[in-house]
């Protein structure tokens, strides 16, 4: 058994043992059982910390149709219900409560630089074949930061379209590299909250009208000018950089999408 796989079993017991128990068994080796993150306890509604904000963030593509879900570290209802929905998703039991089962699925899905299975941060990158998410007007961790948790959303809308590979064309660009390909001068993929996405099987129009329900704030898609070939999505709302926080902005008029 990998090392890794036999510390993430141990923090699974541990988190399901009581008090002295837990303290015997996370010691040392619990905060490394994870390459990116290992959550120490049970979280349920009530509960806040940083341990709650990185499981929002991974459960953030989970959201009920055209709302998001904050990542603020408060385990509320909007939190309760995206990880419902993760669980009924992959099959666990659908309590709302992230423990040692919702854990270990998150374990499963994540790679040890923290980006989702199915995506990597050199698919969102640069553009223009700069690579990195430096050059626009976040900072490079920022910008990175909010990478992360798009990739978090397409991994949710991947696993709803039916484990639907997904190709992005289009990431994170730079400055210059939105200038250069003619991008909206407050577009998306200045800030990393952006992805222009072709699907593998499915048609452009069922990953735009399944968007509406994955955290997605802007949707542009077949009908919309330019976007006949994919679809745009992106966070928007999520945003306070770029002046257009709180607004929603759907358009994919071929798809019955606004």
């Amino acid at each position: 058994m990998r090392a890794n796989t036999l510390k993430r079993a141990l923090v699974a017991l541990a988190l399901a043992l009581p008090g002295a128990a837990i303290a015997t068994l996370v010691a040392a080796p619990a905060a490394h059982a994870d390459g990116c993150y290992t959550w120490q306890r049970t979280l349920y509604q009530g509960r806040s910390g940083s341990d709650v904000r990185q499981l929002q963030i991974r459960v953030a593509g989970w959201a009920a149709y055209r709302s998001i879900v904050h990542v603020d570290g408060v385990y509320g209802p909007e939190t309760t219900a995206a990880v419902k929905r993760f669980q009924a998703a992959y099959g666990l039991r659908a309590d709302g409560i992230a423990g040692p089962q919702t854990f270990n699925k998150l374990y499963q899905l994540q790679d040890n630089d923290c980006s989702p299975a199915h995506f990597s941060y050199s698919e969102l990158d640069g553009g223009c074949g700069q690579g990195g998410f430096s050059g626009g007007p976040l900072s490079a961790a920022s910008t990175r930061a909010n990478v992360t948790r798009t990739m978090w959303k397409l991994e949710a809308l991947r696993r709803k379209l039916g484990d639907e590979p997904l190709r992005v064309t289009s990431g994170f660009r730079s400055t210059a590299c939105n200038r250069q390909v003619g991008g909206a001068s407050k577009s998306q993929h200045l800030y990393g909250t952006a992805a222009d996405v072709v699907p593998s099987t499915a048609t452009l129009c069922q990953v735009a009208r399944e968007a509406r329900s994955h955290g997605f704030s802007g949707i542009l898609g077949p009908g919309y000018p330019g976007h006949s070939n994919h679809v745009h999505v992106d966070s928007r709302r999520e945003n306070n950089s770029d002046g257009l926080t709180n607004t929603t902005a759907w358009s994919a008029p071929n798809c019955g999408v606004s």
